[in-house]
């Protein structure tokens, strides 16, 4: 594997440590008065998604692993594992679902994905910010029910369950943020 000096780090780049696949959150070149400099770092592991604060020497060697992105339709789940067809190759790949446990509630039939590739194995999914799903099920809103602020449950297309006002009904289509999982507005 390469290997590249902690002064040559950029945000995204993907580092094999002994905690695992590490991705660049953010990082910062620090020169004290007094003493060697160094960089502060802030590392998210690819499989289980936490964040950890690192300090490097400046100048350390560390391991560059070399992930491969590519673009891939999601078809369909099979028991366990969801299947993928890359865009290119039309190969069918079948990815374990725990490997992408945080986006499956945002996958639909059909749709594309950015998986991240290491060694063969599939690491991580990239999706996009918000995603528009329709609403599947949910109670009607009530006449002259119209609260400000107030919420109910709605199930999505995918399954997911999402908080949204009363005026969503079954059928309406609604934008979803990926990150937090929160209805953003009626689409």
């Amino acid at each position: 594997m390469p290997t590249i000096s902690t002064n040559g780090l950029k945000n995204g780049m993907v580092l094999s440590l002994p905690e695992g696949l590490m991705s660049v959150v953010e990082f910062q070149h620090v020169k004290p008065g007094k003493g060697g400099a160094f960089v502060r770092t802030k590392l998210k592991n690819f499989k289980s998604g936490a964040v950890l604060d690192k300090t490097f020497r400046a100048d350390e060697k560390v391991e560059q692993a070399i992930v491969d992105r590519r673009e891939m339709q999601y078809l369909y789940s099979e028991g366990t594992s969801l299947v993928f067809m890359d865009t290119e190759s039309y190969e069918q790949h079948h990815v374990a679902a725990g490997a992408l446990e945080s986006a499956i509630p945002y996958l639909k039939e059909g749709e594309n994905a950015v998986l991240a590739m290491y060694a063969g194995d599939v690491i991580g999914v990239e999706i996009p910010a918000s995603v528009v799903l329709r609403v599947t099920q949910t109670e009607p809103g009530i006449q002259g029910d119209r609260v400000s602020g107030a919420r109910k449950p709605a199930t999505l297309e995918t399954g997911h369950v999402v908080q949204v006002p009363l005026f969503v009904e079954t059928g309406d289509s609604v934008k979803v943020d990926t990150r937090s999982g929160e209805y953003l507005t009626r689409a």
